[in-house]
């Protein structure tokens, strides 16, 4: 398959409106002058299989996936990376010269991306972490910060089955906890992340007790609507290192905008006001 001469991307997901990813690709490809263009993309689970083969023939050389569909594209993949085949879901689709559809997963890739960019040199090796959620995303970011050297990372989750079960996928270094202990682990964490919905505008708010935190905690929420929850705010004042979610957002989109479109974009405050311009 010959690569196009004006490649396409675009994002799937079932819905898709919301999606900020156009408004984040199409910034880039304006901002270095590239030829490309980056679509929403609204293909139901039933027309998954069929659309996924027919995009390279219509000048597609890859899509960022979204919810419901990142667990089912691994199914459309002829080749898997080992990060997308561990977490069990795929956000990143490249498809290849050699006709070759390749899942991977950059979310894990994202979140710590983000947190060294506000601080440069952060290691996950710093300490304990404490997980909120037991979802897709969680299961990015336990992977990732397993394989950047957690010694521990506490996961908690509203129905304990679904911690219980990052413990089987990932390893000892994962402990599951009930929900109703979270505030408990607080003291003890070099790391605090929300991968819930709670506190995002219009759901439930998220109920931890900080008041034990140590101000070198650093806590990040995956939520970005708004962009400070009232888990960054009080962590804020309590003296903590806080970091938004729009930074995973954008970092995660870096590895496939490079493989699709040849340049490494940057993610800067150009970047951050242009994706949330309305």
């Amino acid at each position: 398959m010959i690569r196009p001469e004006i490649p396409l991307a675009g994002v799937i997901g079932d819905p898709i409106a919301h999606s900020l990813s156009p408004k984040l690709h199409g910034h880039w490809l304006r901002r270095y002058g590239l030829r490309g263009h980056y679509v929403p993309l609204h293909i139901t689970h039933a027309n998954l299989a069929d659309a996924f083969h027919m995009l390279p023939h219509m000048g597609f050389v890859g899509v960022n996936v979204t919810i419901p569909h990142k667990e089912y594209v691994l199914s459309l993949a002829t080749t898997v990376t080992d990060r997308a085949a561990l977490i069990g879901a795929a956000n990143t689709i490249s498809f290849m010269s050699d006709g070759r559809i390749q899942a991977d997963n950059t979310d894990g890739q994202g979140f710590l991306s983000n947190i060294r960019q506000s601080l440069p040199g952060w290691t996950a090796s710093n300490g304990p972490a404490l997980v909120l959620g037991a979802g897709g995303a969680a299961k990015a970011i336990v992977s990732a910060l397993i394989s950047d050297g957690a010694p521990r990372v506490i996961v908690a989750n509203r129905t304990r089955a679904r911690a219980d079960a990052l413990k089987d996928q990932f390893g000892a270094r994962v402990e599951p906890q009930d929900w109703t202990r979270i505030s408990d682990f607080v003291p003890d964490c070099a790391l605090i992340v929300n991968t819930t919905s709670l506190g995002m505008d219009g759901q439930p708010p998220l109920s931890l007790n900080l008041s034990r935190v140590s101000p070198l905690t650093v806590v990040t929420d995956i939520v970005y609507k708004p962009l400070e929850t009232d888990l960054l705010r009080a962590a804020r004042e309590a003296g903590c290192e806080t970091i938004d979610g729009l930074g995973m957002l954008l970092h995660q989109a870096v590895p496939g905008f490079e493989r699709w479109f040849g340049y490494t974009p940057l993610v800067d405050d150009d970047l951050r006001r242009a994706v949330l311009a309305e």
